[in-house]
């Protein structure tokens, strides 16, 4: 049982877990699992499954304990799990009571028999920090970590050498999603894009009116994050690395949610939250350093292919990995939670295909490069691809590598899975072709044959991976080697990105 402290009169609010309501108020009481507030309305009765408090008068409760504790990022844990944690219950026909205890603190609790039976589990979700989510499994306080960037290479050693085993692992290590972190404004703004140089301006405070962006003549309001959480360092490193300007901005948010709230109300705000939380927002297309455009759409998310995409990670130690949380963890990584994940705002790694033929603006802008390579064995490259093109569409699926390799990353071993699933409702007859790309470093014709062989090596392993089951599925690969840039090559980010193999169906049969 829960037992809240007493709280002082004092000013509380109350924010609904999907981040569309807040009431302020004074707190008068916490009773039967309600908080009590008075307002301008008078007194209101709140469930506090549905809320989070914020503010100092909030109660405290006791420390609460479940079978499975779960800690880390808060754009995970808010965002994303309590819907997660209802999809888990109803794959196990059961239903999940919530209880949102305390601010980022949700304890679930399954019920089996839709609700009507017994208590068959219950997991703890703390939404800290992504730093705390390392910090909870080595310490052994945590079954599972929350985290939206990866571990890194202290983490993973600390954790390994306190026995954990490799936090690497497929087995330790799952992608759930991708977040992409979205540079908004207010719905009304008339300027549609931003440069990245635009940007460093505007979060430095050199550029402090929009009319200097084609706007209208109104003072910029920056709206950032907390200094030292996970969503300011990911911004200000992707904006300036890591000589950070001394600029202050006219707004702290204290999450995700605070910015969306912030963005709905204030014309001339300019922020940037989680994909899940733009709600009537305004997303802006950013062009990075060599002009390439990118939008915040789910299929350049999928593909990681727009400028501020990332990744969204559960961790567990494999010393102590409990049945309870195997369970969670598969159903996180299944094709059920697709649907869930897609609820809740985040991206799901589900599989879209996309036209790749006139419309299409990398075709658009490939056409607008031929001039370059109008003679020549480059030339013909291109012209080679621009002709496959209208013949192939794309699917999000894409393979990256590290510079020189020919092995696929961490994410490449499950989409590999899906891919093979996806192509398994595929008609007979289906073709694919494996279609390799790389940076611009070295030579034109070397690039173009480490192309091919990566896209060799993904067939392979394709082939390895599905077995008998894609017997009716035509296999192809493909090289182009370093045009078609999805990036700029000029960081170690932009050549990553530029590492892939693309998976194209062709659009004579309909997947």
């Amino acid at each position: 049982m829960l037992l809240p402290s007493s709280g002082f009169a004092q000013e509380v609010t109350l924010n609904s877990t999907d981040g569309t309501i807040n009431i302020t108020g004074e707190f008068i009481d916490f009773r039967d699992d309600n908080y009590i507030i008075r307002t301008a309305l008078g007194d209101l009765r709140i469930a506090a499954s549905s809320v989070v408090c914020n503010g100092a008068a909030c109660p405290t409760f006791e420390t609460v304990t479940a079978d499975v504790a779960i800690v880390g990022s808060e754009a995970i844990g808010l965002g994303m799990m309590p819907l997660l944690m209802s999809g888990f219950a109803a794959s196990l026909g059961a239903d999940a009571e919530v209880n949102n205890t305390a601010a980022g603190q949700t304890v679930v609790s399954l019920i089996g028999e839709d609700g009507f039976g017994d208590q068959i589990g219950s997991y703890l979700v703390s939404a800290v920090g992504d730093d705390n989510a390392f910090e909870a499994l080595l310490d052994g306080s945590a079954k599972i970590g929350m985290s939206a960037r990866r571990i890194t290479p202290d983490e993973a050693r600390a954790l390994r050498d306190a026995g954990s085993g490799s936090m690497v692992s497929p087995n330790q290590e799952r992608i759930i999603a991708v977040d992409s972190m979205v540079v908004v404004t207010h719905s009304s703004n008339p300027v549609n894009e931003l440069s990245q140089e635009q940007l460093a301006g505007i979060f430095s405070g050199q550029i402090t009116n929009w009319s200097e962006l084609g706007g209208t003549d109104r003072p910029i309001t920056v709206i950032s994050h907390e200094e030292g959480s996970a969503s300011y360092d990911y911004f200000m490193s992707f904006l300036y690395g890591d000589e950070r300007p001394s600029f202050r901005p006219q707004a702290i948010a204290a999450d995700d949610q605070a910015m969306s709230n912030v963005m709905f109300h204030d014309q001339n705000a300019i922020g940037y939250l989680g994909y899940a939380f733009q709600r009537g927002a305004k997303p802006m297309t950013l062009l990075n350093e060599c002009g390439i455009a990118t939008t915040p759409d789910a299929f350049s998310a999928k593909t990681e292919e727009y400028t501020l995409s990332r990744r969204m990670y559960l961790y567990n130690r494999s010393d102590n990995l409990d049945p309870q949380s195997q369970a969670f963890l598969d159903f996180a990584v299944s094709d059920t939670a697709d649907s869930v994940i897609g609820k809740s705002g985040f991206i799901d790694l589900g599989i879209l295909r996309r036209s790749q033929a006139e419309g299409d603006a990398r075709r658009a802008a490939l056409i607008s490069e031929v001039g370059r390579y109008d003679v020549g064995f480059e030339g013909e490259v291109m012209a080679d691809m621009l002709e496959k093109m209208d013949q192939y569409d794309r699917l999000s699926t894409t393979f990256r590598f590290r510079t020189g390799s020919s092995q696929i990353d961490e994410r490449g071993r499950l989409d590999m899975q899906r891919l093979v699933a996806f192509l398994e409702d595929a008609p007979a007859g289906t073709e694919i072709t494996f279609v390799g790309f790389t940076d611009d470093v070295g030579a034109f014709e070397g690039n173009r044959e480490l192309a091919i062989s990566r896209a060799d090596a993904v067939l392979d392993e394709m082939r390895a991976v599905a077995g008998d089951r894609l017997n009716n599925i035509e296999m192809k690969i493909a090289g182009y080697g370093e045009i078609a840039p999805s990036a700029c090559n000029i960081s170690d980010r932009g050549r990553g990105i530029n590492r892939r193999v693309e998976v194209w169906i062709a659009n004579t049969v309909e997947g």
